[in-house]
């Protein structure tokens, strides 16, 4: 059963339940960009980014990467694992978008050799900005071992990703994931959606993604339905 509201984040709300160890995970319909610099709402973006991230969840979960997401309660409601959520946000890079072509020498669209992991520290307040493993470890926010595990369940989490949305004519340039503690083993958290992903059209390159409301590339609400369409089917029969 819900309980009190814990925490409310900028896509999401967090409730505790009658179980210690499990949350809700409530996905709203708010969008945001640039820090919430920029503000904005959709109507289905809840339950499409829920019905997505539940798909993906599940299928990495058959591939033996474990997850927090326990069941649905509702469209928009995720029943999940209670987590000690570690506070570095690991990005995974496989084609050159966003803001590593501002920051460096490096032209929109190239495709790395290999994918190029960054970590940023998870804080509003300093503005997320980019760890190195020194800095991670002296904020205390993981020991080196979890660290080699967060990178090693990142790469292997992109192996399984890219593979199966390119069958569904989804590119992944890019993609943030986030990890938590349990028991003392590091599994996956957040979520995976239109909102922390890079989705791009196979053949046009087209946007579907946040980057539609970010840089008013056309119509968000289609965006996300389409990548709905090509991901969880089963929800528009």
């Amino acid at each position: 059963m819900k309980r009190e509201q814990l925490y409310s984040g900028k896509a999401k709300t967090i409730y505790a339940t009658d179980d210690p160890d499990a949350l809700i995970s409530e996905f709203r319909n708010s969008l945001t960009a640039f820090n919430g610099e920029k503000k904005g709402e959709m109507e289905k973006k809840g339950y499409y980014n829920s019905q997505i991230s539940k798909k993906l969840f599940e299928m990495l979960e058959e591939k033996g990467i474990r997850t927090h997401f326990i069941k649905m309660l509702s469209d928009i409601e995720m029943l999940v694992r209670k987590v000690e959520i570690i506070k570095i946000e690991v990005i995974v890079r496989n084609i050159a978008a966003g803001s590593i072509t501002r920051k460096y020498p490096i032209e929109e669209g190239i495709v790395f050799e290999s994918p190029v992991l960054v970590f940023d520290y998870k804080s509003d307040e300093f503005g997320d900005p980019m760890l190195n493993d020194d800095i991670a470890l002296t904020l205390g926010l993981a020991t080196r071992e979890e660290i080699a595990t967060i990178r090693k369940l990142a790469l292997r989490i992109n192996e399984l990703l890219v593979p199966y949305l390119d069958e569904r004519g989804i590119l992944l340039p890019d993609f943030k994931l986030e990890f938590g503690r349990i028991n003392g083993e590091i599994i996956l958290a957040d979520e995976i959606s239109c909102d922390t992903c890079r989705f791009w059209d196979k053949e046009t390159k087209r946007s579907m993604d946040k980057d539609v409301f970010r840089f008013d590339k056309g119509d968000i609400s289609k965006a996300y339905e389409e990548v709905a369409r090509r991901i969880v089917p089963e929800i528009f029969e």
